[in-house]
């Protein structure tokens, strides 16, 4: 499996504060990795610099598409890092909540059409096939997400962990080779937990995509994750497999806790 993500010497600041300091992390294709660490360990603020949100102050990103060249996308819009095939959630869902959940999921489609503002007005037969074929495939989206009955229904409605699930389906719509979970499980009960479990596991597996997720239920991280990668204070402090990092004296000390591993 070839490298898809390469993050190297990532530094961001804010002002004179060093948010991310010298930050290193790859993702190769069809793996599951997780970043954790305390809060305020810069964890979305990288999440933020390699889509685009921020500028970092130093470093290199670059993003081997499957069946395409090596790039490097710093300093590229958001939209265009979306393009690429590189799709996030929020750490605080970020739904259109007037929009119906249909049109949510036809928003992340619209990367991926190709009619303008003319072929809008004009209603011309390639535009009216083109969003035919957006609102089939949005409808199949939901469907695979058990939405499918809550189409029509704003956003705004939906409870909780179905809003959770919304948002990882209009990233989906974009057709990312990689997907961004900023802690997709929070406010997420036991049993929504377990089912988002086995939705990840799913989307590697139909979707095949990589993907990589922040998120502090450590039950989920460790069940779910190939790889994971601890961050403090903006800097990477361990690295490795689930048994591997939940032994590890420094992450313990650092951010489990003896309570985790007893």
């Amino acid at each position: 499996m070839g490298t898809i993500l390469e993050v190297s010497g990532l530094s961001m600041d804010f002002g004179g504060l060093r948010a991310i300091e010298q930050f290193d992390l790859n993702i190769t294709e069809g793996e599951i990795a997780a970043l954790i660490g305390p809060n305020g360990a810069g964890k979305t603020t990288f999440f933020n610099c390699i889509t685009g949100i921020y500028s970092p102050a130093a470093g290199d990103i670059f993003i081997t598409p499957p069946g395409e060249k090596r790039k490097r996308i710093n300093g590229l819009k958001p939209n265009i890092i979306t393009r690429s095939g590189m799709a996030r959630t929020f750490q605080n869902i970020r739904l259109f909540p007037n929009m119906t959940v249909l049109e949510n999921i036809m928003v992340g489609r619209h990367c991926r059409t190709h009619s303008g503002i003319l072929g809008a007005v004009l209603r011309g037969l390639s535009t009216v096939r083109e969003e035919k074929e957006t609102i089939g495939e949005s409808y199949a989206i939901l469907k695979k997400f058990g939405l499918s009955g809550s189409a029509n229904e704003l956003a705004r409605n939906l409870p909780y962990g179905e809003q959770r699930r919304l948002e990882i389906a209009r990233a989906i719509a974009t057709k990312p080779f990689l997907l961004l979970l900023d802690e997709p499980a929070a406010g997420l009960n036991v049993r929504e937990t377990l089912e988002l479990d086995k939705l990840i596991a799913r989307l590697r597996d139909e979707e095949r995509i990589s993907i990589l997720l922040i998120e502090h239920d450590m039950r989920l991280v460790m069940s779910i994750s190939d790889r994971i990668t601890v961050m403090d204070y903006g800097k990477k402090i361990a690295e490795g497999t689930p048994d591997e990092i939940k032994n590890d004296p420094v992450v313990i000390k650092a951010y489990l806790g003896e309570e985790f591993v007893a």
